[in-house]
């Protein structure tokens, strides 16, 4: 049976991708359970406001964060779709995935970006651009290590079903030993709340050689570092 440990860490490292802006009423002072209203109203004069902000009924409010950085914790839960799924859900509910160091970070996104590339057929070159969160997490989370298949490296059909019995019985989120970096550990929080809001450090560029990503580059001082195991 998994059981519940306490996860203190000072700093929790995720990577994204660049290409997505803030989303404004995440970010300034209103009241988080006037977000709706608000959207209604934008709505009315900028009529993509609906698809920038993401559909707020998957946060309840008292579970919900604001503030600068404040997207960065809101986005992977008001934009989940079933199109997007990962290790611990079907895209049904959004998961805020970190590791606990860059190089978990960096495989984990290494990894995912890899088969991204190779079932589009991109050419080689310099790819997506990429920016590090760092935050902090201090929460009880449900240790998934000793589940059998849930962190089967390729397979997520059991470890969605995991994911989604502990969300639904109440848990704030996993913490496992991660299945790209060995060495290292993730967690994926159920909740905007389970972590700190984020800020924004490093930012990478991934190179594709036409099999898989064997550079990355650090856009703020301009090191390329070799990938020997992607």
């Amino acid at each position: 049976m998994p059981h519940i440990r306490r996860v203190t860490w000072a700093r929790t490292f995720r990577i994204i991708r660049s290409i997505h802006p803030p989303i404004d009423l995440f970010e300034d002072i209103a009241d988080p359970k006037d977000w709706e209203a608000l959207a209604s109203v934008e709505a009315k004069t900028n009529p993509r406001v609906r698809g920038e902000i993401g559909d707020l009924g998957k946060v309840p409010v008292h579970r919900r964060v604001a503030g600068p950085g404040a997207s960065y914790v809101m986005a992977p839960f008001v934009h989940c779709s079933p199109l997007w799924p990962g290790r611990f859900s079907n895209g049904n509910y959004g998961v805020y995935y970190a590791g606990n160091s860059e190089e978990v970070a960096l495989a984990e996104t290494i990894h995912h970006h890899s088969k991204f590339m190779a079932s589009t057929h991109e050419d080689a070159g310099w790819t997506s651009q990429f920016r590090l969160l760092i935050g902090a997490i201090d929460a009880d989370l449900t240790d998934v290590n000793d589940l059998p298949d849930v962190l089967h490296v390729s397979d997520y059909s059991h470890s969605q079903k995991v994911g989604a019995e502990i969300r639904d019985a109440g848990g704030n989120g996993l913490v496992w030993n991660s299945v790209r970096c060995p060495a290292g550990e993730c967690i994926g929080a159920f909740w905007p709340d389970v972590v700190s809001i984020p800020v924004q450090t490093s930012h990478f560029s991934y190179h594709w050689n036409g099999v898989r990503v064997d550079f990355i580059k650090r856009l703020d001082t301009g090191d390329v570092l070799e990938v020997t195991d992607a």
